[in-house]
């Protein structure tokens, strides 16, 4: 069993890297390689933190949502500080 500040940090890792990597999806043009591999690129490293740290199965959700939010908010700050909708 691990501390819930493992689980905390693993998903504040995934919400961090996911934003820098939604705003480079955001520039990228949509359903290409580029897109999707800034959309997906965060997931094994977040697998293996949650191995190599021993956390639960049941975090997974929580971190799928952590990386969803940082894509979101990624795209949104660019688009904000663009002018584009």
């Amino acid at each position: 069993m691990t501390s819930g500040a493992t689980t905390v940090a693993i998903g504040l890792t995934a919400l961090s890297a996911n934003v820098l990597l939604g705003r480079f999806r955001v520039r990228s043009r949509v359903y290409s390689t580029a897109w999707f591999l800034y959309a997906h690129l965060s997931v094994p490293f977040i697998i293996c933190l949650r191995i190599v740290s021993h956390v639960s199965l049941w975090a997974i959700p929580a971190f799928i949502a952590c990386a969803v939010c940082g894509q979101v908010l990624g795209g949104k700050s660019i688009r904000e500080s663009t002018g584009s909708s």
